[in-house]
This record gives structure tokens, C-alpha cells and sequence, in this order.
């Protein structure tokens, strides 16, 4: 068995005394482990870092062998983590989350493009929170989590949406809400596309994804609690506020 494709590298361990276990999100491929021989060594190490964009050889010699890689750099975002303590913590949620979420070989290309995409704005921190909150909705959507926020889930109504329900996610207006309003999230006017996208609105945004990756998405895969990186990159965005 063989196959060659590209790919964001997720994480990295060492095996034995010079080999690495890779896990690299691939577009064709989705999430697929192998080893690396030699991968801990003084050569390949420093290319081996979490978000790498690698080209990479898979052979096994049955298909659900773990297998092993051949891994050449198509280029580093080490430079880009570094940049800034908001790079590097969004790097690691991007992988922490997607190591969490994506079942093994399932191919999801739509959600690889916009996690290269997302990975290659790093150093941008204008740009990257919202590009981040995007990319946390279409996770969502991808997993079949994807929150409803055409029109108002009790009147049909597509204007005053302001809520989202916890349960359906589905969004609410402000009259469709009623006295129910204090028990559903909130629905700033940036998830809908609306707005200049402050840092406020999109911390709120995040909360509100954030309960659904961890009541709804969490419990489907086991119950595992989330990636603690997704928590630190919360605490950093709210002090920036």
C-alpha cells in the first residue's frame, strides 16, 4: 500500500530511540498517522513541529497497518508561531482541536483548505480572530454540528435574530425569544456577517461555538473534555479586550 499527498502536521511523539509517530491532516487522506524513522533525530526534528505543511509518502503493507511516512518540508510556520504569544495559541488550538476531532482516514477536504488557509494567516492578528471564528463554525458544520442562523427557529422570521438556541442551535429573534431570552446564547451580529468584527463580538461568537463544541461536539466522541489549548487562546482573546 502507498500513497502520497500534502498535509498540516498535528502532532508529533517519539518512538523508540530515533523514530517519531506523526499525526498529519492530509487533504486526501484526512488525519492519518505513520512513522518516521530516524524523526527525533538532529535532521528531522526541526522540521517535525506542529503545523508544518508537509509532503509526505505513506506505505504500509496492508491498509490498516500504522505504516510509515517519508516526510519532505513544503514549508515551516514555526517563524509565524513565534511571532506572537496569539500565533502560537492559536497554532496549537487549530491542531489540538482538529487531533481531537477528526476521525482517522476520513478524507474532509473543504475543512483542510480552511485550516491551511486559517494556519497561513497566523501572523496576521488583525486578521486571525475572525478568520479563527469562521473556521470554529465550519469545524462545526463539518463534524454535524452546524448551527441554523437563517431565521428565527419560532417565528421564521430572518430579521432581529439575535439568539441562538443551546439545544438545536438555531437562531432566535429577539421577539421569537420571549422570557425565554436569558436562557439562550447570544448571536452577535459577526456570526451573522454583520458588523465591523471587534475583538468583544468575537469573543462573545466564541463562547457561543464554544458551548457547542463542548456540549454537543465533545460528548459525541466520547466525552472527552476539550483540548485545554482551546481555553488558553479564550483567556489571551479576552485580554486583549
Amino acid at each position: 500500500m502507498e500513497w502520497r499527498d500534502h498535509g498540516i502536521l498535528l502532532s508529533v511523539r517519539r518512538h523508540g530511540e530515533s523514530s517519531a509517530i506523526i499525526d498529519v491532516f492530509t487533504e486526501e487522506h484526512g488525519r492519518h498517522a505513520g512513522v518516521v524513522r530516524g524523526g527525533a533525530g538532529r535532521r528531522m526534528a526541526p522540521i517535525l513541529q506542529p503545523g508544518a505543511q508537509l509532503d509526505v509518502t505513506w506505505r504500509a503493507r496492508l491498509e490498516d497497518h500504522l505504516g510509515s511516512y517519508h516526510a519532505e518540508p513544503l514549508r515551516s510556520r514555526a517563524a509565524a508561531a513565534l511571532s506572537g504569544r496569539l500565533a502560537l495559541a492559536g497554532l496549537n488550538t487549530v491542531t489540538a482541536l482538529l487531533s481531537f476531532c477528526l476521525p482517522e482516514r476520513e478524507p474532509h477536504p473543504d475543512l483542510y483548505t480552511r485550516s491551511e488557509q486559517l494556519l497561513d494567516l497566523l501572523a496576521n492578528e488583525d486578521l486571525w480572530p475572525l478568520a479563527y471564528l469562521r473556521w470554529e463554525l465550519a469545524l462545526l458544520e463539518e463534524m454535524g454540528f452546524g448551527l441554523d442562523l437563517s431565521a428565527c427557529a419560532v417565528t421564521g422570521s430572518r430579521f432581529g435574530l439575535a439568539f441562538v438556541s443551546p439545544k438545536t442551535g438555531r437562531a432566535v429573534s429577539r421577539e421569537g425569544a420571549g422570557e425565554w431570552a436569558d436562557r439562550l446564547l447570544p448571536l452577535p451580529p459577526v456570526m451573522l456577517g454583520h458588523g465591523d468584527a471587534g475583538d468583544a463580538e468575537i469573543v462573545q461568537a466564541l463562547r457561543t461555538t464554544g458551548h457547542f463544541l463542548e456540549a454537543h461536539l465533545a460528548p459525541s466522541l466520547g466525552n472527552h473534555p476539550l483540548p485545554e489549548a482551546r481555553g488558553r487562546l479564550m483567556d489571551l482573546l479576552s485580554r486583549r479586550l
